[in-house]
């Protein structure tokens, strides 16, 4: 029988120690994907008794060739917590990661409520405010190796959510040119329409996993719609902004130091 609880504290210490653990998968911890799902709430639970709040949650695998890549046919999710929130403009200690890389994303805001099947006109009801986002993965298994279950289990490699001015939801997301400069050149261009065709899909998509989950997308609770580029990789001293049309953009400042 698989030990749930005894992963989760795994691989709840790595990402508290910033820590490489060895592939779970490879080292006699074998998953499922539902079992991997349990793993991560068990962890982001021990989370939660160390005082930290649940927020939201971010999604992943929201681009059709990034689902063909790693052989799904659905997306994956991951949870986030109020430590997660990093200050945007703020300065950021990569001492504090493993693999750290970063990418350009929208962010929701909701206004009420959201679990299980709903239409894209229901999700887009449920959207107060939407906001240029940068979300920090950082996979904590060693040599950046892992399966899908792996990563399922890691939180999805959710590490760190920056996430710029607030707008009002009334403007068209659809196909939003979005860039990530590092020390202002760009290293990633795309589009929101990256994510899902239309932002608002991934949206739909997380109520209805979320709903699987048992779990309701709250009121107030932000939602990553997913990478609208490829990742790139942090660096010691650089500054890291998003820039999207309308929306406006988001920053943050990577210390000295080098990761591990």
């Amino acid at each position: 029988m698989t030990d749930i609880a005894k992963i989760a504290e795994i691989v709840d210490r790595a990402a508290e120690r910033a820590e490489a653990i060895g592939q779970l998968s490879e080292n006699g911890y074998p998953l499922s994907l539902t079992e991997a799902y349990q793993v991560q709430a068990q962890s982001i639970d021990r989370r939660l008794a160390r005082g930290e709040q649940l927020v939201g949650i971010k999604m992943g695998f929201t681009s059709r060739a990034k689902m063909i890549q790693m052989g799904v046919d659905d997306l994956i999710w991951g949870r986030l917590t109020d430590a997660m929130l990093l200050e945007e403009g703020g300065l950021i200690d990569l001492k504090n990661y493993v693999h750290p890389r970063i990418e350009p994303e929208i962010a929701f805001r909701l206004s009420a409520p959201l679990s299980g099947e709903v239409t894209l006109l229901e999700a887009m009801s449920a959207v107060e405010a939407v906001a240029p986002a940068m979300e920090i993965i950082d996979s904590r298994y060693e040599n950046f190796k892992f399966s899908l279950q792996d990563v399922v289990a890691d939180n999805s490699s959710s590490s760190g959510v920056v996430i710029g001015a607030w707008q009002a939801a009334d403007c068209n997301i659809e196909n939003l040119g979005m860039s990530l400069e590092f020390d202002g050149q760009a290293v990633e261009i795309g589009s929101s329409a990256a994510i899902m065709g239309n932002p608002y899909r991934s949206l739909v998509a997380a109520s209805r996993l979320a709903g699987e989950a048992g779990l309701t997308l709250e009121k107030g609770w932000v939602v990553l719609a997913g990478a609208a580029t490829a990742a790139q990789a942090l660096k010691p001293g650089v500054h890291v902004r998003v820039v999207t049309e309308q929306l406006g953009c988001a920053e943050i400042n990577v210390g000295e130091q080098a990761a591990q």
